[in-house]
């Protein structure tokens, strides 16, 4: 594990990844800087999904669950088992990356403002799926990503950080796509170490740092 090797000491803040596909934001969390949170565990509702072999390539301990029989969402049953499996993990802190699943019940209530996501995009521009495209439909000069709270609706919960990206006359939604992704990478685990570091409150919608 890269973070730490010593993940059971009481100052640690354990994180667990739900992630569907590649995993890149999930091993970008794992070499970053989010101390003191360490990320412990990998989710993933997909057998064959990549990032569960990232995950084991990196010692961290990689499971897939089954997600109930919905293509979008999870079983209310299966959701359940979720939650319950992280809590009896000693998670405290949720991060979605990639996860083409909506969250409806009891992983909300479990982790209620302790679940994170990234978009690509600047919300509350462009939310849901194919968000480069929908910037590039749109002529927009600007795009980028935002890591926010999540809370019962999409891509509606208080935002953390953002970070901006130029558009190009010549950008595809591949190359769009791509420098977002490294933007991406930078900004999660600067959202994560700021909760973990304990330095972030609400304000009705707005997350405000505490430390400056």
């Amino acid at each position: 594990m890269l973070q730490s090797e010593s993940d059971n000491r009481n100052d640690v803040l354990r994180i667990a990844v739900l992630a569907s596909g590649r995993g890149s934001n999930f091993e970008a969390l794992c070499r970053g800087d989010t101390a003191p949170g360490i990320v412990t565990l990998l989710i993933s509702d997909r057998p064959e999904a990549t990032a569960l072999k990232r995950a084991s390539d990196l010692g961290v301990e990689a499971l897939y669950m089954y997600p109930g029989n919905y293509r979008t969402r999870f079983g209310l049953d299966e959701e359940k088992q979720w939650a319950d499996l992280m809590l009896e993990r000693g998670i405290e802190l949720v991060c979605l990356a990639g996860l083409m699943r909506i969250l409806k019940g009891p992983l909300l209530e479990a982790f209620a403002g302790r679940i994170m996501n990234i978009h690509p995009s600047l919300l509350p521009s462009f939310p849901g799926l194919h968000s480069q495209r929908q910037a590039l439909d749109y002529g927009v000069k600007l795009s980028g990503c935002t890591v926010h709270y999540v809370d019962f609706r999409t891509d509606t919960g208080s935002v953390i950080l953002q970070r901006a990206v130029p558009v190009k006359d010549d950008d595809t939604e591949d190359s769009l796509a791509a420098r977002i992704l490294k933007q991406e990478h930078i900004a999660y685990s600067e959202a994560v170490k700021l909760h973990c570091s304990g330095v972030l409150e609400a304000d009705g919608r707005r997350i405000l740092r505490k430390d400056k």
